[in-house]
């Protein structure tokens, strides 16, 4: 690798680190479309990169939400029962995907959760209301906004719904190595009440483990190159840090908002690409 090539990507892992520690989605949604349309690396290569890189963003910014009390950790250890599951099975149907279609999936995965996004507005419920609606696990939370300086206590409800959606999360990441949170994000947010700030924090928080079982994978049919893993990851983990400071001091509305147009953009970019009408430079 030539130190144009190492810069430039590194420089595109901390933007992908920044945003996936920022909105809870591990960088990958960065990380691909950088590797494939700018650097002309190809899909499955930039796929085990950007699982490692996932694990770098979840290692650099679920130490920090952890400390600040954001994470869900009990919501977050339920959810990944299935997501690594369905982690393992996505890495290897990528294995044995063409390209073309894996950059289409990659574009529904994202229009699905920027439309979601914007139709349904934050709901959050309390603890009691929880209970009263019959859930068999108490997963309620609580936080201190370190933007307000309020304390925020929530239920969690739709844990059935959570955890199928962790299952397609987890294939979603195995076969397009973004992490899952594109599906587990809104998900949370929308469907189990989580607030945004609690959701991209318990999301960073599960990433790492989930995209691990896909990293697994992939290596073992020598798809991860040892150099460009560990120079996406370098500059992953810088941006996570400076993202983490972002989040806490940001306002929840403002993120979910980010959170759909960044997506919506980055899968008009891989229709193009799978249309053939966006080539690598």
């Amino acid at each position: 690798m030539d130190p144009v090539t190492a810069l430039l990507i590194i420089a595109f892992s901390i933007v992908a680190g920044l945003i996936g520690s920022l909105l809870g989605l591990g960088g990958g949604l960065i990380i691909i479309p950088a590797l494939t349309l700018a650097l002309g690396f190809n899909m499955q290569e930039a796929v085990g990169a950007s699982l490692i890189g996932v694990i770098a963003t979840s290692t650099g910014a679920a130490s920090r939400y952890v400390q600040q009390g954001y994470v869900n950790v009990k919501l977050g250890m339920l959810l990944e029962t299935t997501t690594t599951i369905g982690s393992i099975i996505g890495a290897i149907i990528a294995i044995y995907t063409d390209q073309k279609i894996l950059a289409l999936v990659f574009a529904v995965m994202l229009s699905y959760s920027a439309i979601y996004m914007l139709r349904k507005p934050e709901r959050t419920i309390s603890p009691a209301s929880a209970e009263l609606d019959g859930q068999m696990l108490d997963l309620s939370c609580t936080y201190t906004d370190r933007r307000t300086g309020k304390d925020v206590c929530y239920g969690v409800k739709g844990i059935k719904t959570g955890m199928g959606a962790g299952l397609i999360a987890g294939a979603t990441s195995g076969m397009l190595g973004i992490g899952g949170g594109v599906i587990k994000v809104p998900v949370m947010n929308t469907c189990m009440f989580v607030p945004m700030k609690a959701a991209t924090a318990t999301s960073n928080f599960m990433i790492g483990v989930t995209a691990l079982a896909g990293a697994v994978v992939y290596y073992s049919y020598g798809l991860i190159s040892p150099v460009l893993a560990a120079t996406v990851a370098v500059g992953v983990i810088m941006g996570a840090f400076i993202g983490t400071h972002l989040t806490l001091s940001s306002e929840g509305t403002r993120l979910r908002t980010y959170f759909s147009l960044f997506l919506i953009g980055i899968a008009v970019l891989m229709v193009l690409k799978a249309a053939g009408l966006l080539e690598a430079v």
